[in-house]
C-alpha cells in the first residue's frame, strides 16, 4: 500500500501545481488581443470615413453656393433687351411693362433692371474722344415669347461681358422720309417700311391702294392716306407692338405720285403735272413748258376746292414777272387747276 499512497500524494501535487500555474495566467488573452486589434481598425476607418463626409460636405456646399450664385444673374436674353431699350432713352417702367407684356415675370425684370444698373455703375468710364470704342452687341428673343426687334446694327451680347463691351452706343440715324414731315401720303405713292431689326416684318416696297390701304406683316391692312409719314409710323408700331417689343418703325415715300395739279389753256404742254411740295405757280408754269405766244398773261387764274366749294385765284403773269405784289405767287395744292386763258 505504500506506494500507492505516494503515488496519490505524487499526482495531488501535480494536480496542485498545474492548477496554480493556470491561475497564474491571464485569462482569454488571444481573445483581448484581436479585440484591441478590431478596436484599432474601427477608430482608423471611422476617422477616415468622416473625414471623407466632411469633404464631401464641404464640396456640396461649394457647389450649391456657386449654382445658386449663378442663378442670381438674370438671362442675357432680357438684359440685352434692357440695355438695348435704354440706349433708345426708354424709362425702367416702360421696360417692364413691355417685359412682362411678353412674357418675362415681373421679378425678374426688376432683378434684370438692378443687375443692369450695378452692372453699369462697375463699368470703367466710356472711352473719350479718338479711343476706339468696343463693339455692340445684338439681343435674343426671350424663351417663349415674342421675338426681339432687330434692325440696323446691333451686335450680340454675353450676360457678363455684353454690358461693358457696349460701352459706347452706336446712335441710330436720323430717319429721312423723303418728303416733308408735314406732307400726307395719298393713294399709288410708293412707300418703304423700315422696322429696326426686323427684315422679316420690313417692307422694302408698298403700294398705297385705291382705298389708302397697305399691307404689313402680322398687322394685315392698315390705313396710311392722309396721314403724315411719322403718323404712319405710330400707327404701324402701334400694331406691331403686339408682336415685337418697343418697335421702331421708319416709313419713307420712296415715290410720290398720289398728288397732282391741272394746267389748262395757253402753255407749251397741258394736263397733268406731278405735284411737288410746295410748288408754286411759276414752277408749275415752267413744268408746262412756259405761255404760249397767245397767253392772256394779265388773266391768269387757279381753282382751288375747299370743302367741297371752287374757289377762284387770280395770277398776273407780268407782274410777278417784275418783281411786283409777289404774293400772287402762291404755293399750289394738290388738286389745283392753274387756267391760262388764250
Amino acid at each position: 500500500m505504500g506506494w500507492r499512497r505516494r503515488y496519490e500524494h505524487r499526482t495531488a501535487r501535480l494536480k496542485r501545481k498545474r492548477i496554480g500555474l493556470e491561475s497564474a495566467k491571464p485569462r482569454h488573452s488571444g481573445n483581448s488581443r484581436v479585440l484591441e486589434r478590431v478596436r484599432t481598425v474601427i477608430r482608423t476607418v471611422f476617422v477616415h470615413r468622416l473625414g471623407a463626409v466632411v469633404l464631401l460636405v464641404a464640396l456640396g456646399i461649394a457647389v450649391v453656393s456657386s449654382a445658386a450664385q449663378a442663378e442670381k444673374v438674370p438671362p442675357k436674353e432680357l438684359l440685352q433687351y434692357i440695355h438695348d431699350a435704354k440706349k433708345r432713352g426708354a424709362t425702367d417702367a416702360r421696360i417692364k411693362r413691355d417685359a412682362v407684356a411678353h412674357g418675362w415675370a415681373a421679378p425678374l425684370v426688376d432683378e434684370a433692371i438692378a443687375y443692369s444698373k450695378a452692372t453699369k455703375a462697375s463699368q470703367p468710364a466710356a472711352p473719350a474722344s479718338g479711343e476706339a470704342a468696343s463693339p455692340a452687341a445684338r439681343p435674343m428673343a426671350p424663351a417663349g415669347g415674342s421675338p426681339v426687334v432687330p434692325l440696323p446694327v446691333q451686335p450680340s451680347v454675353t450676360p457678363g461681358a455684353s454690358l461693358s463691351e457696349a460701352a459706347v452706343p452706336r446712335e441710330i440715324p436720323a430717319a429721312n422720309r423723303g418728303v416733308p414731315d408735314d406732307n400726307q401720303i395719298g393713294a399709288g405713292d410708293n412707300l418703304q417700311i423700315s422696322v429696326w431689326k426686323e427684315p422679316d416684318v420690313s417692307v422694302p416696297s408698298v403700294v398705297v391702294r385705291p382705298d389708302g390701304m397697305i399691307t404689313v406683316p402680322l398687322i394685315r391692312e392698315v390705313e396710311v392716306a392722309g396721314m403724315t409719314p411719322r403718323q404712319a409710323e405710330k400707327v404701324i408700331a402701334d400694331g406691331l407692338r403686339k408682336f415685337i417689343i418697343d418697335p421702331n418703325v421708319t416709313v419713307i415715300v420712296t415715290a410720290s405720285t398720289s398728288k397732282k395739279i391741272y394746267v389748262i389753256g395757253a402753255v407749251k404742254t397741258e394736263g397733268p403735272l406731278q405735284y411737288t411740295y410746295r410748288m408754286t405757280v411759276m414752277q408749275a408754269l415752267s413744268e408746262a413748258g412756259g405761255l404760249a405766244e397767245y397767253a392772256k398773261r394779265k388773266k391768269i387764274y387757279i381753282i382751288r376746292n375747299e370743302s367741297g366749294k371752287d374757289y377762284r385765284l387770280d395770277f398776273n403773269y407780268d407782274e410777278v414777272v417784275k418783281g411786283e405784289r409777289m404774293e400772287q405767287n402762291i404755293q399750289l395744292l394738290p388738286g389745283d387747276t392753274l387756267v391760262i386763258p388764250q
